[in-house]
Parts: structure tokens; sequence; C-alpha cells
């Protein structure tokens, strides 16, 4: 078969075309990291707590102190809300009476029982000699921890207060690791501002 001179670029041009067309077939798929949604987070401004309790708190303008109304929950149990981040803090107070050697051990227990599910467990002393306010901050680290940051106080003669926090969410501490950041800090002031107070029945 001859061929004719005059299509020899034609021919040429329409090799690089299906080059090109073939070449611009192939996909090149980067699968794009794991994202979540930006949180906003208020302003800090905090409140103390006016409730008849023996104990005494600053808590931010954005959380909800309530009464515990668990059919288990005893006198003096109360639930600092953050109902934006769908959040809870349970803080359960015991007088204390020739037992705090067992309050102690139950405290230690309920950051034990997340051993499987942390990665660690750090903790943080807090003393308070003018208030008598005494205790240890938890912060547990892990994906699937259930309570990630726990902690008592206690003035070792007359109270003591354990307190929890939980999402009512599915554990994932990677995306919530943000809003944990925001909602410790609220807790650390808590527990700098706490203090203990006789009630006059």
């Amino acid at each position: 078969m001859k061929i004719n001179k005059l299509h020899m670029p034609f021919m040429a041009l329409a090799a690089v075309l299906i080059v090109l067309v073939f070449n611009s077939c192939k996909d090149y798929y980067q699968p794009k990291p794991r994202g979540y949604f930006r949180i906003e987070f208020p302003k800090k401004k905090y409140l103390t707590s006016s409730e008849k309790l023996p104990y005494s708190f600053d808590y931010p303008v954005y959380a909800n102190l309530e009464n515990d109304n668990h059919p288990f929950a005893e006198k003096y149990w109360t639930n600092l809300v953050f109902p934006d981040f769908q959040a809870k803090v349970h803080l359960s107070y015991k007088a204390v009476n020739g037992n705090l050697a067992a309050l102690l051990e139950d405290a230690h227990k309920m950051v034990n029982k997340h051993i499987p599910k942390a990665n660690a467990i750090n903790e943080q002393v807090f003393i308070n000699k003018t208030e008598k306010v005494y205790g240890i901050a938890y912060s547990i680290h892990g994906v699937d921890a259930a309570s990630v940051y726990q902690f008592y106080l206690t003035d070792s003669t007359n109270h003591f207060i354990r307190a929890a926090l939980y999402f009512n969410v599915a554990p994932n501490n990677d995306s919530l690791s943000p809003v944990i950041a925001f909602i410790k800090t609220d807790l650390q002031y808590l527990i700098e501002t706490f203090k203990w107070q006789s009630l006059s029945d």
C-alpha cells in the first residue's frame, strides 16, 4: 500500500491524538486524609455555683449545673452539662466519716476500669492548702476510652467528691480531641476555684 506524502502529517497527528487519549484515561487516585468538622468554641466566661451544696466552684456560662435525678443518685450529686458538645460531668459527693481510704480506693478503681482501652493515664496533683482542697486529676488517653478525664477532691476529714467527664456520642477521641482539650481547661479551672462550704439546714 502506497502512502501519500500529503497524508503523513495527518497520520502523525492522529497517532499523537490516540496516545494522548489513552494516557488521559489513566486515573491517578490519591486518597484524602480523614477530616473532621471545624468546631466554633465560645469565649471563656465563668459563673460561681450558687446551689445549696456542700461545695462551690466556678463553671462556664455555656454549661448547666443540674441536680442528678438518676434513681441511684445520692444527696448533693450534680451534673455539669455542656449541651453544645453533648458532654456531661458527673459529680458524686460523699461525706467522709472514717471511710476515706475506701472512697480513694473506689476512685482509683473507676480510673483503672479504663486501662484496657487506654494508651496512657496521666495524673495531676492539686493542692490548695488555703481551702483544704486536695486531689488528683486523671487524663485518660485512648481512642475508645469512655471517660477521658476524671478527678477526685477531698479535705481528708469531712468531704469527698469524684467527677468524670462523658460524651453522649460513640467514643472516638481523635475527632473529639479539640472539644476534650477545651472542656479540660474548664474542669481544671473548676478544680482551682473549688471550695467546701458548710450548710445551715
